[in-house]
Formats: C-alpha cells, structure tokens, sequence
C-alpha cells in the first residue's frame, strides 16, 4: 500500500520520453523500448563493433546492445545514467545484454568481466562507475566474477577530444595500468563499457590486459556510435 501511494505522489517515468510509466513498466516505457536501435550484434561472429578493432587488438569476440546517435534515445538513456545519477540503468541493460549473450556458445566461455575503469578523481566526482553496474548483471547471469580492480587508470583525462589525441600521440595506453594480472592470465575476459566511438579506450584497455600472459579478449558495450 505504501508502494502504491509513494508511486502516486512520486511517480516514476520513462528515461527517454519522460510519460509517466504504468504498472509493468520498468526505467523504459513499452513505446520507447520497442523503439530502441538495438544492433543483435551479438548473433554475428563478424560484426561493425568487432571491426572496429581490426588490424588494432585482437578480439575474440564484440558487441553492442544499442546504436548511438547524436540527440537520440540512446544518447538521452546513457546521459541520463552517466550526469543525473539514475544508476539503475545500468542493471536493466545489463540484464538485457547478458540475457541474450547468455544464449550465445561463445560468450558462455568467457571467465571474467572486466569494466573500463575510471580515474579515482571521476569516480569520487561522479560517484559510481556508470559501467558496474551493466558489468555486475552480465558477470551474474553468464555465473562469472566481475573484477574491477584487474585493470585501473593512473591518469585523469577529462573529455573525448583528450582521449582522441592520446590515441593519436600512440600513449593512451599509458593511462591504464595491470594490477592484478595473476587473476587473468590464460583467461578469456569480457571487457564492458558504455559507448565505443573511436575504439581508443577499449584499444588501450586490451593492450594493457594481454600484458597478463595468454588473455583472450572479448567486448561488449551498451552501445555504438552508428
């Protein structure tokens, strides 16, 4: 009962269209889901996200749950989760890639998952990695550790246009660092993110993942720009 009169003062609404949502609705309404660009990479061994790492770091394995683009759905969905604090969105699309990954004889063999980490400085600012909780779903439902203190950043870059020209410089990968690489080595390990762009990050990520010795890398994001 108290559920029922919180809701009627307090209602929840939809991430992406802000409507009010009804009774079986959960972070998305049933009009706004449905009109999700959703990728199903995850059904093709070769894929746009898996190409984007071609000829950079090999991978075993990548996908995408939805396609970003600018002043769209998915952009509205992952600001929301990244700058106005609605963390769980994260979980719902994690729940929702891991479901559909879980399906897949590829992804079942991976042993860990491993999220993009973020500076302690953003981490303090923002106050949750935005990836942990998409990476605790998935970890949950392929039944595999989630390890967030293999892969760590040592140096605090703050916006897109950095990264791009770390990545252009060849030092990107200088901002990440391997602190526990007993804990990977000879394992396959599922690499999460939010979005993949350029690629740089996850690129750099890998690099420094493979420093544990016989690691395998696959990659799933919640989306892509498109």
């Amino acid at each position: 009962m108290f559920h029922e009169l919180f809701n009627l003062f307090y209602p929840k609404t939809c991430q992406i269209c802000d409507e009010i949502l009804l009774k079986n609705e959960r972070i998305v309404c049933l009009k706004c889901l449905h009109e999700l660009p959703v990728t199903n990479y995850h059904l093709y061994y070769e894929n746009p996200v898996k190409k984007v790492f071609y000829g950079r770091v090999p991978v075993e394995n990548a996908t995408s749950l939805m396609i970003f683009k600018k002043k769209g759905s998915v952009q509205k969905l992952i600001h929301q989760l990244k700058y106005k604090g609605q963390q769980e969105i994260g979980p719902f699309l994690g729940t929702w890639l891991g479901a559909e990954l879980e399906k897949m004889p590829a992804f079942r063999e991976i042993d860990a998952v491993i999220p993009v980490p973020l500076h302690k400085l953003k981490l303090r600012s923002r106050g949750f990695n935005q990836v942990e909780g998409f990476g605790k779903e998935i970890a949950g439902t392929l039944k595999i550790p989630y390890l967030d203190q293999v892969l760590l950043k040592k140096s605090f870059t703050t916006t897109q246009t950095i990264k791009e020209r770390l990545a252009r410089w060849g030092n990107i990968e200088e901002t990440f660092i391997l602190a526990r690489p007993q804990d990977i080595k000879n394992k396959h390990v599922l690499l999460v993110d939010d979005l993949i762009t350029t690629g740089a990050t996850l690129e750099a990520c890998a690099n420094t993942l493979k420093q544990a010795g016989g690691v395998k890398i696959s990659i799933a994001t919640m989306a892509v720009a498109g």
